[in-house]
């Protein structure tokens, strides 16, 4: 079976003859549930202290009751809308499920006068709702998930979402600078969840506009499919030595939600701006990373366990080292984010002007530049609560 398509030629995917499609069961944070491997007190009793008073806040800087507390209300309204279903259906939505808390919508599709004005319409709406980012891009069945995982069982089940949609969304919603210099810490966390938050506003607000003119709309954030590959479809940039997403407005710091529709919409082209040939010479992220999770070595098929894509010849972390350094801190990590010589503010002149260096042949000048002239080095917590 060939696994190739033409997409493939602008992004860049080396997408191989062994391609398997993912089965979410064999997520890291689902085999926390099931797998023995990888359960223990420790795991259970991280995803409990996202909810207080099970924290278990230290006299630690960046772990205190007020980081904690924080970290934990950011992640409020997601877990409101994530459980409105949760204990009548066991559906754990934008997580396991996509979202439902939807009204049914107007019978009849909206009479747009082109695929255009469609699009310049969504994407009017999408920013309006919260959205940094916007592109859309083609259906691709290779990203979705081969089944979806079912708290319930501890086991697969089938994929909800129709594959007759022809169409994604792809939103994008930043992680505040500031915040992601405190890591590791719980206070960092709370970037993580405003952005779940804040994508699954948008999310919700943008799928039920969808329906309201009269198509069908799928609101999904880690459920249903892989986001980053259909991110890079849809022209929001390119995948980092950190397996994560790099983009010219945000570097790394991204929360990514997906709305599969059959509104006639314009696709975005993927775009490259120097990430590949940047992070080829560039380390930062591997060295820095306390589990020594990121590979040094070039882009590979290499698997490292079930939690990895297979098929696919790519920078690919070791996600069961990953998490077993997020457990024992008692709170998420994205060292490789603070320290990605990508992850700078863009609204200031002089970064915009870095970002054209780095992705200039100036590239090991643009990474001398960075080593010498930004402190990537982890701040206080009372840094930023002090901070105007």
């Amino acid at each position: 079976m060939r696994h190739r398509k033409p997409i493939d030629e602008l992004t860049g995917f080396q997408v191989l003859d062994n391609f398997q499609t993912f089965d979410q069961r064999n997520d890291i944070y689902c085999r926390s549930q099931w797998d023995p491997e990888i359960q223990s007190d420790k795991a259970r009793a991280f995803f409990e202290g996202y909810f207080m008073p099970n924290a278990r806040s230290r006299r630690t800087d960046g772990f205190s009751q007020r980081d904690y507390a924080l970290r934990n209300a950011a992640w409020h309204v997601t877990n409101i809308l994530r459980d409105v279903n949760r204990e009548e259906t066991g559906r754990k939505e934008g997580f396991f499920d996509h979202f439902t808390s939807h009204e049914e919508g107007w019978p009849e599709p909206y009479p747009f006068e082109s695929t255009e004005e469609a699009t310049a319409d969504l994407k009017k709406i999408a920013h309006l709702s919260g959205a940094d980012l916007f592109g859309v891009c083609g259906y691709d069945e290779r990203w979705m998930y081969s089944g979806i995982f079912d708290e319930r069982v501890l086991d697969s089940k089938p994929l909800d979402i129709p594959d007759d949609l022809p169409h994604v969304i792809v939103i994008g919603e930043s992680m505040d600078v500031d915040l992601t210099r405190t890591v590791p810490s719980a206070l960092s966390g709370s970037a993580t969840g405003l952005g779940y938050s804040y994508d699954a506003l948008t999310l919700l607000t943008l799928a039920q506009y969808i329906r309201n003119l009269g198509y069908r709309a799928y609101a999904t954030m880690n459920d249903s499919s892989l986001g980053i590959p259909l991110a890079v479809q849809a022209g929001f940039g390119e995948v980092g030595r950190h397996s994560l997403l790099i983009t010219p407005e945000y570097g790394p710091r991204l929360r990514l939600g997906r709305i599969f529709t059959d509104l006639p919409l314009d696709h975005d082209t993927p775009k490259k701006f120097g990430v590949e040939a940047f992070c080829n010479i560039c380390d930062r992220c591997a060295t820095g990373c306390p589990p020594k999770a990121i590979p040094f070595e070039p882009p590979s098929d290499k698997v490292h366990n079930r939690s990895n894509l297979i098929g696919v010849a790519k920078w690919t972390v070791d996600a069961e080292k990953c998490f077993k350094f997020w457990v024992n801190q008692n709170t998420d990590c994205s060292i490789c984010i603070r320290v990605c010589p990508f992850n700078r503010d863009y609204k200031r002149w002089y970064h915009r002007l870095w970002l054209r260096l780095a992705g200039s042949p100036l590239r090991r000048l643009a990474l001398w530049l960075d080593d010498k002239l930004v402190d990537r080095g982890r701040h206080k917590s009372s840094w930023w609560w002090q901070s105007s």
